[in-house]
Parts: C-alpha cells; sequence; structure tokens
C-alpha cells in the first residue's frame, strides 16, 4: 500500500503542476466539443491532436495527458445530443439515446444531463481506483483473452440483446440480423472476395459505422419530427424545470450506477472490446435485473436508470481502456492505439517495464484522469441549463440545423458524396422500421458487433485449422458459454415460474 501512495504522489505532482492543469483543463474543453459533433469521436479528436501536441515540443507526460482528457472528454460529450436531439455524438451514445432522449422530450433535460454527468463522474472515479488497485493483475487476467474467447464474449453481448428486444422479439431479431448484414459489406479481409458490393466500388470499404448511426438516429428522428409538423402536430418540448437531480433521483438511480461502474471498468480493461460494448452489456443488466423486480419500469421511455447505467459503463469501460495500454502494450480501444502511436513520436515503447522506466509518466497519467473528470463535472454541471436550451430552437430551425451538422460529420469521413446518399437511404430505411416498431438499438449493436464478432472467429479457427472446439475449450470460453445461456434461458424460465405461481394462486 505504501508503495501505490508514493507512485501516488509521484503522479499527482507531474498533473498538480501549471502547465499540466491547464493542459487538462483545455483538453477537457476541446474533447466534449468533439463529442458532441456527431462524426467526429474520440479518436479523430485525439489523432487532431498528436501533431499539434508534437509540434509545440511538449514533454510526453504532458502530450499523454493532453490526449487523455480530449478522450475522456469526449465520452462526457456524446451525451449532450443524445440526450437532448436523439442524436449519439460518438458510438458509446447510442444506448443512452433509449431514455435520455424520453426525458428530454418530458421536460427533465436538465435533470437528465447532470445525472448522467454524475453517473459519467462516478464511473471515471470506480475506474482510476480500479487501475490504480489492480493494473498488474487485470493486465495478467486480460492476457487469457484470444480470439475464442473473444468471439465468444461477442456471443454473450449478443445474448444480452434479449433484454433489448422488447415484447415482439422476432423485430428485435430481425434488426439485429439486419446490423450483422450490414458490417459484413465490402472486401472480405481474409480471402479478398467482395461481398454485398452490388458491383460498386464505393462498397468495398464497407458502409462506415458513423453513416449508420446519423442515418438511424439523425436523420429518421428528423423525419418523424417533420412529419408530425405537417400533420400540423407540435413537437415542442415540455420546458426544462430543475436544474439538477435531486437526493431521491440520486438514491432511485445508485446501484445502477454502481453496477454499471463496475461492468464497464471490467470491459474496459479486456483489449478491443470498447465503450460501446460496455455501455449495452451494462443497459441490458439493468434492464434485465429491474425488470425482473418492477414489472413497471419505463426502460426505453424515460427510466433514469437506463439513462445512469450505459453513461457510467461507458466512461469507466474509456479509462479502463488504459491498463492493457500501459501494462501490456495492448491498445485497449481504438482511441488508446492512436494514443500508442503518440508515444512512439517521443520513443516510449508502452508495456509492463514503462512502470519502472517512465514512472512519472505513468503515474502522472492515471493522476491526470482523475483531476480531467473533476473539470469535466465541474465544467458540465453548471452548464447544464445552457445545454438545455438546445431544446427551446424551434422546429423549423432545428431540423436543418442538425441534418448541415450530421451531414458535415458524414463527409468528413471520406470526403465523398456516396456517404451522404447512404445516408439519406439509410434514414428513410430508419424511418419505415420505425412506422412498423423494429427497435434500433439491436440493428446499430448488429453493425458494431458484427466485424469484430466475426475477425475474431476467423483467427480463432485459423489457429486450430477449422477445429470448432478451440471455441469451449478454456476456461473463460466455457463460464462465457455458460453465462450467454444463463442470460438468454433464466428470464424465460423466471417468466414461466411466475406465471405458474399465479396460476396455482388463482385456482386455490
Amino acid at each position: 500500500m505504501s508503495g501505490i501512495l508514493d507512485h501516488l504522489s509521484i503522479g499527482f505532482g507531474v498533473a498538480f503542476s501549471v502547465t499540466n492543469v491547464l493542459v487538462a483543463a483545455i483538453g477537457s474543453f476541446f474533447g466534449t466539443m468533439v463529442g458532441v459533433l456527431p462524426g467526429l469521436g474520440p479518436i479523430n479528436g485525439v489523432a487532431m491532436l498528436i501533431p499539434i501536441a508534437f509540434a509545440m515540443n511538449l514533454p510526453p507526460e504532458t502530450a499523454l495527458i493532453l490526449l487523455a482528457s480530449v478522450y475522456v472528454g469526449a465520452e462526457y460529450g456524446g451525451r449532450i445530443t443524445s440526450i437532448l436531439l436523439n442524436v449519439p455524438g460518438e458510438a458509446s451514445a447510442i444506448m443512452t439515446t433509449l431514455d435520455g432522449y424520453p426525458l428530454a422530450r418530458q421536460g427533465l433535460a436538465n435533470v437528465a444531463l447532470s445525472l448522467s454527468a454524475w453517473s459519467a463522474f462516478f464511473g471515471a472515479i470506480v475506474s482510476v481506483t480500479g487501475i490504480i488497485l489492480l493494473a498488474p493483475l487485470l493486465a495478467q487476467w486480460a492476457l487469457a483473452f484470444g480470439p475464442a474467447e473473444y468471439f465468444v464474449l461477442m456471443v454473450f453481448a449478443f445474448c444480452c440483446l434479449t433484454s433489448l428486444l422488447g415484447k415482439q422479439p422476432v423485430k428485435g431479431v430481425l434488426a439485429a440480423m439486419l446490423g450483422l448484414a450490414i458490417s459484413v459489406i465490402g472486401v472480405d479481409a481474409n480471402s479478398g472476395v467482395y461481398r454485398y458490393t452490388f458491383d460498386s466500388v464505393h462498397l468495398a470499404d464497407g458502409i462506415d459505422f458513423v453513416v449508420v448511426v446519423i442515418a438511424l438516429f439523425a436523420v429518421s428522428e428528423m423525419l418523424e419530427m417533420l412529419e408530425k409538423v405537417v400533420a400540423g402536430h407540435s413537437v415542442e418540448v415540455k420546458p426544462s424545470g430543475r436544474k439538477l437531480f435531486n437526493l431521491k433521483e440520486l438514491a432511485f438511480t445508485w446501484w445502477s450506477v454502481v453496477r454499471s461502474a463496475l461492468v464497464g471498468f471490467g470491459v474496459g480493461v479486456l483489449p478491443g472490446a470498447g465503450a460501446s460494448v460496455a455501455a449495452a452489456v451494462a443497459y441490458s443488466q439493468e434492464k434485465r435485473i429491474i425488470e425482473n423486480k418492477d414489472p413497471n419500469a419505463k426502460f426505453g421511455k424515460g427510466d433514469m436508470r437506463g439513462l445512469v447505467a450505459p453513461e457510467a459503463a461507458a466512461t469507466a469501460s474509456a479509462i479502463g481502456s488504459f491498463v492493457p495500454m500501459l501494462t501490456l502494450g495492448v491498445p485497449g480501444s481504438g482511441t488508446t492505439a492512436v494514443m500508442m502511436g503518440a508515444l512512439t513520436l517521443y520513443n516510449i515503447t508502452p508495456g509492463p517495464v514503462l512502470f519502472d522506466t517512465k514512472p512519472e509518466l505513468v503515474w502522472g497519467l492515471i493522476a491526470s484522469l482523475f483531476i480531467a473528470n473533476v473539470l469535466l463535472f465541474i465544467m458540465n454541471v453548471p452548464m447544464v441549463r445552457v445545454f438545455s436550451k438546445v431544446l427551446s430552437v424551434p422546429a423549423w430551425m432545428m431540423v436543418p440545423g442538425i441534418l448541415c451538422i450530421s451531414y458535415i460529420g458524414v463527409y468528413a469521413i471520406n470526403a465523398g458524396s456516396f456517404d451522404l446518399y447512404m445516408v439519406v437511404g439509410i434514414g428513410a430505411l430508419g424511418y419505415f422500421l420505425r412506422k412498423f416498431g423494429v427497435p434500433m438499438a439491436p440493428l446499430v449493436l448488429g453493425v458494431v458487433l458484427g466485424d469484430m464478432m466475426e475477425q475474431n472467429l476467423r483467427r480463432a479457427l485459423s489457429i486450430t485449422n477449422g477445429e470448432l472446439n478451440v471455441l469451449y475449450a478454456s476456461p473463460v470460453s466455457m463460464g462465457l458459454w455458460i453465462a450467454a445461456i444463463a442470460v438468454v434461458v433464466l428470464p424465460q424460465l423466471m417468466r414461466f415460474l411466475r406465471k405458474r405461481r399465479k396460476a396455482a394462486a388463482a385456482e386455490q
């Protein structure tokens, strides 16, 4: 314990220098703005600042603090447009839209924004504490995950989708299948075969995730708003009342925040899993736990527990992804992979020896993650009322404004007009799917997880020359298979037993 305290004193000594505190504040603010803008996301935000940090001759610890602050700030910022406009700022904020946006439409935008900021802050604190106490141990655990284990983890994530399918599971499965179909479009990385491209060179690289998200959320939402305006219905939301959540709401959501933060950190430690997987698993877990206890829960219609769960998990996962980067030299997410590239510019190789050779860098980064989250919490809570003013913009201005921002984000990906046409087409498809009651969350998660699932299955089978027993050979993969089956079977069994008890009670 004394060794940890000594290391932390070194870290806070680095992080509390005037330059590094200022850099953390600038990075946090810039990251929040990056998270707000659809299509940018933390990877692009970090990538944009690397040449600037290197050109300014910043010391490596200062540069890493800047990039880490942008990363965490983007996780905070992504929730703002998700809650206010139903437009996820980045991938991990998709689950936030499910209950955050309905809360905003009910006049609780201020409460939703402040509650999500608190849950993100708590998730970050849990994750930073976990890094301090458990980094070496967790690094060894992460080594137990090979391609087969990652494939089974993705299967487990899909099984968790069963709680998102609602009362019409067929429509939910259809949405997930559509998402998987979109994820396999493009050139097969192993064989070089063109799949579902219809001889179009524009589809050779597949359909970008940002295009799908913007289309399904921003464009289809705007089409629904236009439909209401044309029909003469009002699309105005109730004015936001209270500025902050109260103690009753804090107590109501407390255990959801705690459970989701722990889930997010656990997923974040796994290299490549990412904040979007953590948010989906945490939301599914809370929905299942709470609906078993409270059949009147309003998940998907404005339940505060459905808002805090993905926020706590996503931020905890983002910070947890630093564990494999620092301890193993393996990027925990796409953003930490970019940050590893930044370290190579300084001739620094992340890995186990980094804790001994560059303690000021590692512990300075860990301390700055704590400081950056405090700064983000202080920034975000007072600005809740400012953010919620977006909802007072009239529909005739908001619709074209959101579409313009969304199209700029899409165009910035490849600077090609084809992506813009794809947004229109997929957006129209999303609009009609919504009209038929098909949920969007399984579709988007199918796009997110499909490619990762396929690649890890291919790698696992290539190692064993096609032997399927690799998928259940290790204790980790066997445990995940059992958990996946339990997630699907147990809720059905519980419902069956409840019906039998009710029937028995009625006969008496």
